[in-house]
């Protein structure tokens, strides 16, 4: 099985633990990596290692970030302090996608995807290449993508939702954790043109009911993700399983990213970090 990948410049710890694991245990290469040459290195909400004080820089930061998230930036902000106080949260740390080992056969290609209202179009040259060369690919990089990308490889482009499609579009974590869920899902979909509506090639929930913060959600279900991607990409080498289709009717309903911004949804999801640190 011949495995692409499409990438930001810089990939989250968790992503790249994911792909070590697959050719960990899995017979599988990875012979090309498409980078998104419009993607920066490292985005509002990443990791950084050395975090130890709040700097003028944060506040500019702080007031940059308050004109698009409103009253999410506090949620954001809650982070922040965390981090000065040791919560660091390694597997959200970027890592260059150049340098990293699981990758480090691949052929690295750079292209600017054709955006259109949201959606991304890879180049046809690049789509070709694709086709070629992976027999699927493995989308942490380029955003929403529609376009002859999603069927130029034999079993097309598969993607992380982190949570179940079938409950929790869009959003995700954030809505199951302002709903006070105990337990919560991470999907591998086979991305069609929709959001969060392709067919299901493997699916794992657990437990959250521990988790004190936000953010110890986000860390249980990339744990999660790490293990689904080798189960997924051997469940697409075995003829006899087929990916399950959701019809419009058996979606969950979507949660977009404009609710998190409310005051009611962000003052909440506050609260609860809050009072889980404190139980803590």
């Amino acid at each position: 099985m011949a495995v692409g990948v499409l990438a930001e410049p810089s990939l989250y710890e968790w992503q790249v633990r994911a792909l070590e694991r697959l050719r960990r245990e899995t017979a599988v290469e990875i012979p090309l990596v498409v980078h998104n040459a419009a993607g920066t290195e490292v985005g509002d909400e990443s990791w950084d290692e050395g975090k130890d004080r709040l700097s003028l820089a944060d506040v500019v930061e702080f007031v940059d970030v308050f004109r698009e998230e409103r009253a999410w930036t506090f949620v954001l902000a809650e982070r922040s302090l965390g981090r000065v106080f040791g919560d660091e949260r390694p597997l959200w740390h970027r890592r260059a996608t150049a340098s990293v080992d699981a990758l480090s056969d691949a052929d690295h290609v750079r292209c600017r995807p054709r955006t259109d209202d949201g959606w991304n179009e890879l180049p046809p040259g690049i789509v070709a290449r694709i086709a070629d060369r992976c027999d699927v690919v493995v989308r942490f990089g380029f955003g929403l993508i529609r376009g002859d990308v999603l069927t130029a490889p034999e079993h097309g482009v598969v993607s992380f939702h982190p949570a179940d499609i079938r409950r929790y579009r869009g959003m995700g974590p954030p809505a199951i954790f302002h709903d006070g869920r105990d337990r919560a899902g991470a999907t591998l979909q086979r991305l069609n043109e929709s959001i969060d509506g392709g067919e299901i090639v493997a699916y794992q929930e657990t437990s959250i009911a521990d988790c004190r913060t936000l953010w110890d959600v986000f860390d249980r279900l990339a744990a999660l993700q790490i293990r689904l991607l080798p189960e997924g990409i051997e469940a697409l080498r075995e003829p006899t399983v087929e990916p399950q289709s959701v019809p419009d009717a058996e979606l969950g309903p979507f949660y977009y990213r404009d609710r998190r911004r409310t005051l009611r949804f962000s003052s909440r999801v506050l609260l609860r970090n809050l009072a889980g640190r404190l139980r803590r």
